[in-house]
């Protein structure tokens, strides 16, 4: 004993972004606080107690988080854990959903379940993982999800208000200019909450901003002066940020990429797609038109179709088939066109598709699109890590580099290959243990190959090289790898300094009693 009591570690000072409503820009407004938290010295991370979405993101322990609390982690800077967002929802039909709870699957569950029986006994471990986060960081960001004030959903919501409570964070809250009525959305749901809930907040964000700050200013007159709280910002809309979007809601309102580009890149819009940010870089390529596709009357002669990965692939099947989009894709893949698929999209590749547990759509097996001598098989054990692997397939004449793969598995689908079917690749580290496990296939001469790992095309040279292949097949110049887009880390900052730009930063540290900026 040294005579002297230890003094015991400050709690990270917190701040909360709620939104008026889903898709107002909370993820991405959190993304850029992480960032110039960041920047600004301090030890930062994310959370959300509760996140609903089709895009995760893989821990590198294996475990499984919405996609934007695994963004907003590297934009601050620290390694992405399962106490960012200890529970996780990820759609599989329209009433049911799979959760997931500190990054391993617990059950699949229906919305009245889910409310009646798991919300119930959820909030001892959001408070626990909030205690947790708060010992280890000097700075909580917090993200909250759709609307506090959804009167019918409020006395069980475990994301919004009560989490404000538990991390003892200031609210901002935050609303879209870009849809119109933000005055009425902002003041309406501040009429909706609690008093108690009306005094954490402390402050608005308006953003996606397209107009004339000058014509804006007497409505933020008007605001602040019916609130009694201060605008903190007004951000305005930012083209191609490039950072991972939430959920599938990002794709209403059509491609990635203005149409034409030199290349014509189709990718199918599956109903329960998953995982679609495996092709941001892709749509940011130079002539490169990125478009997703519904219906076969929209898919055109594409130079390419890639299957994306998605929740639930049997149902997803179907799809393809009732929309006449499995004889769109046989016929183009027959005419010679390159055909990609990725996790589930690789799976509706093969011949068969086999679910003796029903966890997919209860039909027992459907048949693929047979354009890869494979077979899937669903099991119980879900396959979730981060992954390197190296090309093994001597068919890609294409590709230029074999240097090592980086990229992640979210499946429950077993592959066995056919005689018909060459290995694409060598899985050689899963969850940071090596391992030697074959995955994907290709067949046509490499005009078409699919796999499990997701983020196959963020691994630069293997993107420049296929993309070269299919601008060679229609008589383009080849790009260099210096026509790229940016890193991640340039797209945080670009992000950061945007947000920084629009922000009363000054106001916000304030808020948060955080004091002066450290160097």
């Amino acid at each position: 004993m040294t005579g002297r009591e230890e003094k015991p570690m400050a709690l990270a000072k917190t701040i909360m972004i709620q939104g008026t409503s889903s898709h107002v820009g909370k993820s991405l407004l959190c993304t850029a606080l992480c960032r110039i938290f960041k920047q600004d010295g301090f030890r930062v991370a994310p959370f959300k107690a509760q996140n609903m979405a089709l895009n995760s993101y893989v821990t590198l322990d294996g475990g499984e988080i919405g996609r934007a609390q695994g963004a907003q982690a590297e934009a601050a800077g620290a390694v992405a854990t399962v106490q960012m967002n200890p529970i996780l929802l990820k759609p599989k039909q329209d009433l049911q959903a799979q959760v997931v709870v500190l990054g391993k699957p617990l059950a699949d569950m229906s919305a009245r379940d889910y409310r009646q029986h798991f919300l119930p006994r959820a909030a001892d471990l959001v408070q626990q993982c909030l205690a947790e986060l708060r010992q280890q960081y000097e700075v909580l960001v917090i993200e909250g999800a759709g609307s506090p004030a959804e009167v019918n959903l409020k006395d069980r919501d475990i994301v919004n208000m009560r989490t404000a409570f538990w991390a003892a964070a200031p609210v901002i809250l935050a609303a879209d200019i870009d849809r119109g009525g933000v005055f009425a959305s902002l003041v309406g749901t501040l009429e909706l909450l609690e008093p108690l809930e009306r005094q954490k907040v402390a402050g608005f964000i308006i953003n996606k901003f397209r107009g004339d700050l000058e014509l804006l200013r007497p409505g933020l007159d008007f605001l602040e002066r019916r609130t009694g709280l201060p605008v903190l910002g007004v951000v305005p809309y930012l083209h191609d940020h490039g950072i991972a979007e939430e959920d599938s809601v990002a794709l209403a309102n059509g491609p990635h990429a203005p149409a034409g580009g030199e290349l014509d890149i189709a990718v199918i819009k599956l109903p329960r797609i998953s995982n679609f940010t495996d092709f941001d870089l892709l749509s940011r390529v130079p002539g490169v038109s990125l478009r997703f596709v519904a219906q076969a009357e929209g898919l055109g002669q594409p130079d390419a179709v890639i299957l994306p990965g998605t929740k639930n692939t049997v149902a997803d099947m179907l799809y393809l088939k009732e929309q006449g989009l499995e004889q769109a894709i046989i016929a183009l893949v027959r005419d010679g066109m390159p055909l990609v698929g990725i996790c589930g999209g690789y799976q509706m590749m093969g011949s068969m598709l086999y679910d003796p547990l029903g966890s997919e759509a209860g039909l027992g097996h459907v048949p693929g699109l047979g354009l890869l001598d494979i077979e899937t098989t669903f099991g119980a054990v879900k396959e979730v890590h981060r992954c390197t692997a190296e090309i093994s397939c001597p068919e890609l004449t294409w590709l230029k580099t074999k240097g090592p793969l980086t990229g992640y598995e979210i499946h429950t689908g077993q592959v066995v290959l056919g005689p018909g079917a060459q290995t694409l690749l060598q899985i050689t580290g899963r969850s940071g243990r090596p391992v030697c496990l074959a995955d994907g296939a290709v067949a046509r001469g490499g005009q078409v190959f699919g796999t499990h790992l997701h983020g196959l095309f963020d691994n630069p040279q293997l993107l420049l090289d296929w993309v070269n292949y299919l601008r060679q097949r229609k008589g383009l110049a080849p790009l260099t790898a210096d026509r790229l887009p940016v890193c991640r880390e340039d797209r945080y900052n670009r992000l950061a300094d945007w947000v920084r730009r629009h922000l009363d930063m000054k106001k916000i540290y304030e808020i948060m009693g955080l004091g002066a900026r450290k160097a």
